[in-house]
């Protein structure tokens, strides 16, 4: 079975984050300067919300707020749904089709050990099967 933490461990360690008092106008600064589409939201060391950039579409263009002076805890996704590192990448697949999201937070614990996309589940799902073609090739001409 292939694990979240085997897509971890191809990635920077490094997770981007923000208060929830952060103003809509600097986490999208943030999300501009680090080119990433998902910022998670920390109340100290606790995971209390995502901002993506289909919450910008939808809860701030749409409604016709000020980006500059709407706090992300208003527009954020409250408690996201999680994974932990040692969940299959599968359930990821699953959670992210049947919930029709694009980011999942990663937890150990109370502990967030990092966030995976939806682009680096597929980019990993991709390369494991090259792999396993290429064994299958190397059984079949040998």
């Amino acid at each position: 079975m292939k694990t979240v933490q085997q897509i971890l461990n191809t990635k920077p360690v490094q997770v981007f984050s923000v208060a929830p008092t952060t103003s809509v106008l600097d986490a999208l600064q943030i999300m501009t300067d680090k080119n990433i589409s998902a910022l998670l939201i920390m109340n100290e060391d606790s995971l209390v919300g995502i901002f993506t950039e289909r919450d910008y579409a939808r809860k701030i263009v749409l409604q016709g707020k000020s980006s500059k002076d709407t706090p992300i805890s208003e527009v954020m996704t409250a408690s996201p749904i999680t994974v932990k590192p040692s969940d299959s990448i599968e359930l990821c697949m699953q959670i992210m089709t049947d919930k029709h999201i694009r980011h999942l937070p990663i937890a150990d614990g109370e502990k967030v050990a990092g966030m995976v996309s939806i682009g680096d589940v597929v980019k990993f799902i991709i390369a494991d099967q090259k792999q396993t073609i290429s064994q299958l090739e190397s059984y079949i001409n040998s």
